[in-house]
């Protein structure tokens, strides 16, 4: 069945795209799913609606590079169609999988499985990291080629680092072969020993195992070290540490193919916020100091962090009700992904073309996609905020299935007020 768009037009707001260079108060022009006109409508347009997107920035649908939709295997806490819903409500109209669903997205038929059920839901593309090893074991490679052939944009182990330096690095060499960027999570597990928060003053006030600085950067320093040997392309996903931080940009700097990227809510919260053991602040890898979360700002700034993620968790009530250590890590973020990253902007941390930036073409660098943009041509995959709708959130009311947020009660100062995937209007803020 052939898919009906609407003919749209966006008016009145200000076109953001830094990946294009684009800032500008510009009319936008929708039909077949795609941008038809930037500017003066092409001759003979009509729209069939019009959004009036006086006061509001206009900047392509948000790319988030790590969310967890539990499907399949975990639908007791979400589903496909709940968090695509809620990343609608997000402005956010790509997602990528990570590859540790159950089963693990180890074949091709597991990533067409979420491909299938994406397509359904229609409310966002869903991407999927294929699996390093099978079943995420860090013994037997992939078959990373069929992998790539079904869609996969990439390929890691999730949360299980390989802990064999050879198997790592026939891995990456194997994923060079096919020119797939490798997502890794910086951990050294014997390190991390069952620890729960960062190993510092909190922690130990808190009687709770920690996590020294180092489980991560002898992790980052290793596949480094792998990376430059198999001239392989590599990304860290969600790093925690102001060290990891400058080990990577010395690396970029000498050449090594190496990406990253930090959840929104380390630029934000630090180990000061669990307070008396919330276990919302339950998070993995954990929060660190306020000098590490000054570092991974500055990297977001400089560039050195490429893309900012939700690394969204979502769980059912009971999964946080248990002692901390014993709690499920993670949060509920897709909503708060793009607040987040503004509020850095009312901080004056960064500015705000590189807030956009770091949320679509930033992404989009890593895993050579070809969205994160307003070119004519292109998906008409948009986010529209208003930068001055002060809202507060709440947990209750989050879309999502996962309720789980530290930032219940939150104040923030812009917000989605419309998102097109495909060219087609997937939510629409009550007025």
């Amino acid at each position: 069945m052939t898919p009906v768009f609407e003919r749209i037009s966006i008016l009145g707001g200000r076109l953001l795209d830094p990946g294009q260079g684009t800032d500008a108060f510009l009319d936008l022009h929708i039909a077949d799913g795609r941008i038809i006109g930037i500017g003066a409508a092409p001759d003979g347009f009509e729209p069939d609606r019009r959004i009036d997107a006086a006061g509001c920035v206009v900047i392509p649908g948000i790319v988030d590079l790590s969310a967890r939709l539990r499907e399949p295997g975990e639908e007791y806490k979400a589903t496909i169609v709940s968090e695509t819903t809620a990343a609608a409500h997000g402005g956010i109209t790509t997602v990528i999988m990570p590859p540790d669903t159950d089963p693990v997205i180890d074949t091709p038929a597991v990533a067409e499985l979420i491909r299938r059920r994406a397509k359904q839901s229609a409310r966002s593309r869903v991407l999927t990291v294929g699996a390093l090893t099978r079943d995420l074991e860090g013994e037997q490679l992939t078959e990373m080629a069929a992998l790539k052939a079904a869609g996969c944009v990439a390929v890691g182990n999730g949360w299980r680092p390989v802990p064999k330096a050879l198997v790592q690095r026939r891995a990456f060499e194997y994923a060079t072969t096919f020119d797939l960027p490798v997502f890794l999570h910086a951990e050294e597990a014997s390190l991390r020993n069952e620890g729960c928060v960062h190993e510092g003053r909190v922690g130990t006030r808190l009687g709770l195992p920690g996590v020294p600085e180092a489980a991560e950067t002898v992790a980052v320093a290793r596949d480094l070290a792998l990376a430059k040997h198999a001239d392989a392309r590599i990304h860290f996903r969600g790093l925690s540490t102001g060290a990891a931080v400058n080990m990577i940009r010395n690396a970029q700097a000498e050449g090594i193919k190496v990406t990253a990227d930090v959840a929104a809510h380390q630029l934000h919260l630090t180990e000061m916020d669990i307070g008396d053991f919330d276990a919302n602040c339950h998070v993995i890898p954990p929060l660190r100091t306020l000098s590490d979360r000054d570092a991974l700002r500055n990297g977001v700034r400089d560039g050195t962090i490429g893309a900012i993620c939700s690394d969204h968790q979502p769980h059912e009530p009971d999964a946080k009700l248990a002692p901390f250590p014993s709690t499920a890590p993670g949060i509920s973020a897709l909503e708060t992904l793009l607040p987040l990253t503004l509020r850095l902007v009312d901080e004056g941390v960064i500015d705000l073309p590189t807030a956009v930036r770091r949320l679509t073409s930033g992404p989009c660098a890593v895993t050579d996609l070809d969205s994160g943009t307003l070119t004519v041509g292109s998906w008409a995959d948009i986010c529209i905020f208003d930068p001055n709708r002060h809202w507060q959130l709440r947990a209750d009311l989050l879309v999502s299935w996962g309720h789980n947020t530290p930032f219940d009660g939150w104040d923030f100062s812009a917000r989605v007020t419309h998102t097109l995937f495909e060219g087609r209007l997937v939510f629409e803020l009550n007025q």
